[in-house]
């Protein structure tokens, strides 16, 4: 959720509850829901939400969604808390997957990229290809370093625990491994992240890295090109234990 002490918007919310209670404790109203994808963990609460605050919806133009909404791809805009937020397409994870960009929130780029980036890693490929994820990753990573990166699961553990098997000399995210492990202990959240943190620790960010490529290629030997290594690191992250 994001509020300016009057107004909210909230972001895939897979769950009303938690949303409502937010609001009045905060005693602000809900003037917009956006969802990056379709998926029930996303999209669950948008129903009552809608119902109870009079929200508007805004969604993928080219998914399955909870009518109404307003939907959305690359190069529109929705205007929201007296922000502008520009949408990208980023299939991979489903196939109408949209993030939400905003160039000045608070003083800082913010990113709202639902399932695509995590922290360390990045979403499962359940409907697009590896080619498509790839190229979402590189709109991602094209943004200003400072943009902070809002995903939408705290898989950051899990994320590094991999990130490590393939990259074991990377010094930043030996760094980033050991203040993450003491969030957690603390019950802390490790998001939002950075894109510039990402650039420097994130596997699926640096796949044409020599080190990424190397590790990828002896997970996989068959693996070629951009597509196939990428392809070749999201399979070892899929039965990595």
């Amino acid at each position: 959720m994001l509020h300016d002490e009057h107004q909210a918007l909230v972001v895939d919310p897979g769950d009303a509850q938690p949303v409502l209670d937010a609001l009045k404790r905060l005693n602000v109203q809900l003037q917009a829901i956006l969802v990056t994808h379709h998926h029930e963990d996303h999209t669950g609460g948008v129903a009552a939400l809608r119902l109870a605050t009079g929200a508007r919806v805004f969604g993928p133009a080219h998914e399955v969604m909870p009518e109404p909404l307003t939907r959305l791809g690359q190069g529109d805009t929705l205007s929201a808390l007296g922000l502008t937020f520009n949408v990208i397409d980023v299939p991979g994870h489903t196939a109408g997957h949209i993030a939400y960009f905003c160039e000045n929130a608070a003083g800082a780029p913010l990113l709202f990229c639902g399932d695509t980036l995590f922290s360390g890693g990045c979403g499962r490929l359940f409907e697009g290809t590896a080619a498509q994820m790839l190229d979402s990753l590189d709109k991602l990573a094209a943004l200003p370093d400072p943009t902070q990166v809002c995903c939408a699961h705290e898989y950051t553990l899990s994320n590094l625990k991999f990130a490590c098997a393939v990259d074991p000399g990377n010094e930043a995210l030996a760094r980033y491994t050991a203040a993450a492990k003491n969030l957690r202990a603390q019950q802390q959240p490790t998001l939002p992240t950075t894109i510039g943190l990402e650039r420097q620790i994130n596997p699926f960010l640096r796949t044409r890295q020599a080190a990424i490529l190397q590790a990828a290629q002896g997970f996989d030997t068959t693996a070629r090109g951009e597509a196939g290594i990428f392809a070749a690191l999201r399979q070892w992250k899929n039965e990595f234990q």
